[in-house]
């Protein structure tokens, strides 16, 4: 029991040292797999190899898709692109529906791009349509909000579930998949609380809302440009999990060979880089290089976090921990209950979803087989289930939760009974529906 107590004793240490002290998730995970690695009984010279090994076959995995990834959300935010895409959506919806009509945008608009900036993105195009649709900012902020969280901790290439695929061994195209059908109805549930919310407010206009979208008065990329980086990568990504299964539905010649290739995520990422190039409007003065700049100066960090994360779950797996949880835990036969309450403790603890996310699945990688997970469907069910817990719930340490206060216009008090209600429901809706899924396809 010494090592299980060593390790809840670290998680405490790691998440106050974030919490209070602003201590680096980057650099807490390195040191708290030292530390595990020398409580579990590795000798110095196995601690530093497993380190360094763990650190560089996670980013071996997705390094490089995580870097494409905030490259193309890069070129999203700076063109316009993702205001193109929420005007699509308005189109089709309309205005009565405006609120629904942004948590799609924020569902779309978040795969590629990290929720905050979504939020900043879309918030003028939020304001403009509380004045003209006279529904409160509060009800559009909450959904909008609920659509970007859904994709932002469920579907790939958002680094989160990603990072957390990879430590499992999970299969992408699979994460993706039911990465979506799980995200659909965590934002509906946020959407209902929003809708529910409005019933009890009187409709607050900002006076920053008088003027028309910012949106429908500059220059913005067509829609279907807009579309074309997050959708193709998904769809070429879909259609090598196809090839590979059992079935060989495209047969196991050149034409299944050409999905396996295209559909490698590390290629249809690419894909989507240079689908990105195109939303950049020929008389914009910045260029291509300091766009694709910014996105690398922002994969930096995700990057070393991740590899981090790496770092500590080859620590634990060498330290023989898993088997010992496993027998621990085995006769509870809570399943997934587990990976979804770490990351829910994580996440309320310290903040950062993507954080908790990958601390989560550092910890349960070697309980997979144990607890009857290990098959393909039960390790991409586990990311599942780490992403519902690491929306659970968003308050005073969360960034996410900031940002749409203040560009929602509410007070502390009222962001706690609106956003952070939200995000519980959000997060237990997400639990119960992979527990049906669990019972599904397990």
């Amino acid at each position: 029991m010494l090592i299980i107590i060593s390790l809840i004793v670290v998680v405490i240490l790691m998440v106050v040292a974030a919490a209070k002290y602003n201590f680096h998730p980057f650099l807490s995970l390195l040191l708290a797999a030292i530390v595990m690695g020398f409580i579990g009984g590795l000798n110095e010279s196995q601690v530093t190899k497993t380190l360094v090994n763990g650190f560089g076959k996670t980013l071996a995995s997705i390094g490089i898709i995580i870097a494409f990834g905030t490259i193309i959300g890069s070129y999203l935010e700076k063109s316009g692109g993702a205001k193109a895409l929420a005007n699509k959506v308005l189109k089709i919806i309309g205005e009565r529906n405006s609120a629904l009509a942004m948590n799609i945008t924020g569902f779309i608009v978040s795969i590629p791009v990290f929720c905050d900036s979504g939020f900043v993105i879309l918030s003028s195009l939020n304001k403009a349509l509380s004045r003209r649709a006279k529904i409160p900012l509060i009800v559009l902020g909450v959904s909008l909000a609920a659509g970007l969280y859904a994709t932002h901790v469920f579907v790939p290439p958002t680094p989160g579930p990603l990072a957390a695929a990879a430590a499992l061994n999970a299969d992408l195209g699979l994460v993706i998949l039911l990465g979506l059908i799980v995200a659909i109805p965590v934002a509906l549930a946020g959407f209902f609380w929003a809708k529910f919310i409005g019933k009890r407010l009187e409709t607050k206009i900002s006076e920053e809302s008088i003027t028309e979208p910012e949106a429908r008065k500059e220059k913005l990329p067509a829609t279907g440009l807009a579309f074309a980086p997050i959708l193709v990568p998904i769809i070429l990504i879909a259609l090598k999990s196809i090839a590979d299964y059992p079935t060989h539905p495209f047969g196991t010649g050149i034409i299944a060979a050409g999905f396996n290739f295209i559909g490698n995520p590390v290629i249809a990422l690419f894909f989507g880089v240079f689908l990105a190039f195109k939303l950049k409007d020929k008389e914009t003065k910045e260029t291509h290089f300091g766009w694709i700049t910014s996105g690398l100066r922002e994969a930096g960090i995700i990057i070393l976090i991740t590899g981090a994360g790496g770092a500590f779950g080859a620590i634990l797996r060498a330290t023989g921990i898993g088997e010992i949880i496993g027998s621990s835990f085995s006769n509870l036969q809570i399943g997934l209950l587990l990976p979804f309450l770490i990351a829910a403790i994580l996440k309320s603890a310290q903040g950062s979803s993507t954080v908790a996310i990958i601390t989560t699945a550092a910890i349960v990688a070697p309980l997979l087989e144990p607890f009857g997970l290990a098959s393909p469907f039960g390790r991409a069910l586990t990311v599942m289930a780490i992403g519902a817990g690491a929306m659970t719930v968003s308050h005073f340490n969360d960034s996410f939760f900031w940002v749409v206060a203040q560009f929602t216009e509410m007070d502390t008090a009222t962001a706690l009974k609106n956003q952070t209600v939200s995000t519980f429901f959000q997060g237990i809706t997400g639990i119960i529906v992979v527990g049906i899924l669990s019972l599904i396809l397990l």
